[in-house]
């Protein structure tokens, strides 16, 4: 029965979900009026659910509305509609909607819908003072309610007849921007005003201008004024005042300054007057300005001044401006349509100026030494005139040039740059040096010393090398030359070669001669053999007067046996090596000789005896079939023998069978010959075998 219940519970479950199947067709968002909002005006952001269901039953909805992302609205009810309201729209309503429907575990979203709030609000703008000083500063201060930063503020400063300063000012985290405006003299009434900008997507908006606020500014002083007496024809050697004066409306850092052409002159603090005075010159016209400042605020005043002259410059002439020493020179000063002058001559100096002559004129005895500047000064009522420098050169004569190898030596190295030095021992600049290699010659001229350098890069092999020098400057008498210079041209060492006779091989104790040569080079030249080691051994080394050099080594021995090379060098320090050789030491013929006999003989002797031994194992496998037959006669003739040496005493051993050698000789030899029959014996038997 349990199981038929259950049975039927189970059916009924599965007929219940059946009925209770849904799915999302669509999820939509929209908005009321219009996804263009004007600023201030109401909106609405719905979010509707299109959902099919298998049979008519409630489903719980959670809707959510995102903007930009984040979540500014969230509903649950059984409908599938949900309502966003914004009473008034601001620019910060402005951005990117999306909305989600979650039902029964299941959740669908919007396409994202962009919702523009046209319009900003109008911007409130605050200034902190409406009375302010020139040289001080006015603070504003911008704000738009409501409206969300990042934002853009521009502040602009109004006056009459000028056209508006404006500033501007991002803010990226508040909604008001503050700023500062200099006052600037003239500045009487100012009007400001503000407006904000916003960015939305890749375009600006602009809000309404800000209410406008006047400020007032007010003076700390007046404009100075500046008097100049004489007023006008003013002449050179008269005194000249100036005067600069204002008012102030409080004494607080005021300073007056007085100017020539931006040179300040003088200047006074804390006082509202300035006096100044100085005997006229001609450097004395020009623009003279007044100014007075204080703090930030500064007012100004100018007048023109022009200054007559009383007399002109003078003019300082020479008898000649270069000349020999010993000469006489003469300087003369002189002013053009004037002659009540007190006049002066001077010598320039970098410390200061030393005073020759107080006089017109100056005649002197020209020396190397009074090479240099001079003037003269004219004074009329206490104005000093100052002519012109005239440079005054007086020349030594040159003494004889001598030329010379910068390095010491008068050689060169072909293929490498020679430098010659000219010097002289005495002579004024500037001087005129002429180098001469045979028919060419080339001049440099020395404003401050007595020596030049020349530098030959064209160096070749046949050059004779004659170089001399010149030297000539503004003295009268004129040029001198040198002594002629002879340079050796050093050809440095090229292709050496290590040769050796015999070659290749040679035999023990035989001599070797070495041969190490170069194609070119400058003698002397320095040849050195080596042989190749862990580190080479010089065996032999030798200047020549010749491109070659010959080295006999009387023995050599196997030791010798190796690699072997050479290296030339000369006074162009570069050396040059030769391509390696090898030697190989064999044995001499005799030693050949003396080793084949120590070792063909041995072996001769083990030949000899190898072929005794063979011949000796031979007869003794014939021989024993013949002594087995006559074993008895021997056995007893043996006998006889042995018995009748004992009895006759005729045994001898030790030094009795040395001394009795020539019987042992000759018993020998008879048993030698017996020995013999009996082998021609058994060899005539025919039945030995």
């Amino acid at each position: 029965m349990y199981l038929a219940l259950l049975v039927i519970f189970l059916q009924c479950s599965e007929i219940c979900t059946q009925k209770r199947v849904f799915t999302f067709n669509a999820v939509h968002i929209e908005v009321q009026p219009s996804a263009k909002v004007e600023n201030g005006a109401p909106m609405s952001i719905i979010c509707h659910a299109d959902i099919s269901k298998s049979t008519d039953f409630n489903l719980q909805h959670n809707i959510t509305i995102f903007k930009d992302g984040k979540l500014v609205f969230m509903s649950v009810s059984g409908k599938g509609d949900a309502r966003y309201e914004v009473p008034m729209a601001r620019s910060s309503h402005t951005g990117d909607y999306q909305c989600a429907v979650e039902a029964g575990g299941k959740i669908k979203h919007s396409d994202s819908l962009h919702v523009w709030v046209t319009g900003m609000t109008k911007p409130i703008l605050i200034a902190e003072k409406k009375e302010v000083f020139e040289g001080e500063v006015v603070k504003l201060r911008c704000e738009l309610p409501e409206e969300v930063p990042p934002l853009y503020f521009v502040f602009q400063k109004m006056k009459v007849n000028s056209t508006p300063k404006q500033k501007l000012q991002e803010e990226l985290y508040r909604n008001f921007s503050v700023v500062e405006f200099p006052v600037d003299e003239g500045d009487d009434i100012l009007q400001f005003d503000c407006f904000g900008k916003r960015r939305v997507r890749f375009e600006f908006e602009t809000s309404l201008t800000s209410n406008k606020t006047l400020i007032t500014v007010k003076e700390p002083f007046i404009k100075p004024t500046l008097h100049i007496k004489p007023s006008s024809n003013i002449t050179e050697g008269k005194e000249i005042r100036f005067e600069c004066s204002t008012v102030v409306a409080k004494m607080r850092d005021i300073e007056i300054i007085l100017l020539r052409n931006k040179t300040i002159l003088s200047s006074v603090r804390d006082q509202t007057t300035l006096k100044y005075s100085a005997v006229a010159t001609l450097e004395d016209s020009g623009e003279y300005l007044c100014k007075v400042e204080e703090g930030k605020a500064s007012k100004t005043t100018t007048h023109n001044v022009v200054v007559t002259e009383l007399f002109p410059k003078p003019i300082l002439t020479a008898s000649m401006n270069e000349l020999d020493e010993h000469k006489e020179l003469t300087l003369s000063c002189s002013i053009k349509d004037f002659q009540n002058a007190s006049f002066s001559i001077l010598r320039k100096h970098s410390s200061r100026d030393i005073l020759l002559r107080n006089s017109r004129n100056l005649t002197m005895r020209a020396s190397v030494n009074d090479t240099g500047s001079y003037i003269c000064k004219a004074e009329v009522n206490r104005i000093v005139k100052e002519s012109k420098p005239v440079t005054i050169r007086v020349y030594a004569p040159v003494s004889m040039p001598s030329i010379s190898v910068f390095s010491g030596l008068p050689e060169v190295v072909l293929g490498r740059p020679l430098n010659l030095t000219c010097c002289l021992m005495m002579g004024t600049p500037p001087i005129t040096f002429t180098f001469y290699k045979g028919n060419k010659n080339k001049k440099k001229i020395v404003t401050n010393n007595t020596c030049a350098a020349f530098l030959d890069k064209d160096i070749r092999q046949n050059d004779k090398g004659q170089y001399k020098c010149g030297a000539k400057n503004h003295h009268s008498s004129g040029m001198k030359t040198s002594k002629v210079l002879n340079i050796t041209v050093i050809v440095p060492i090229r292709n050496t070669s290590l040769g050796s006779v015999p070659y290749g091989v040679v035999e023990d104790g035989r001599e070797t001669t070495f041969l190490c040569s170069v194609e070119e080079g400058s003698w002397p030249i320095h040849f050195r053999i080596f042989r190749k080691m862990d580190r080479d051994i010089l065996l032999f080394e030798r200047s020549e007067h010749a491109d070659r050099v010959v080295w006999q080594k009387k023995e050599m021995s196997r030791q010798d046996t190796g690699t072997y090379y050479c290296i030339a060098s000369n006074r162009a320090n570069v050396s040059a090596k030769s391509h390696p050789i090898t030697i190989n030491v064999i044995l001499a013929s005799w030693q050949k000789g003396v080793i084949t006999a120590f070792v063909l003989i041995p072996i001769a002797g083990v030949m000899i005896l190898a072929v005794w031994w063979f011949w000796c194992k031979k007869k003794n496998a014939k021989g024993p079939s013949m002594e087995m037959s006559r074993s008895a006669l021997a056995t007893n003739s043996t006998s006889e023998k042995l018995s009748r040496q004992h009895n006759d005493g005729d045994y001898y051993s030790g030094s009795g069978y040395i001394e009795d050698g020539e019987n042992h000789m000759k018993s020998t030899d008879e048993n030698k010959d017996s020995v013999e029959n009996r082998h021609s014996r058994i060899q005539g038997r025919p039945d030995a075998t």
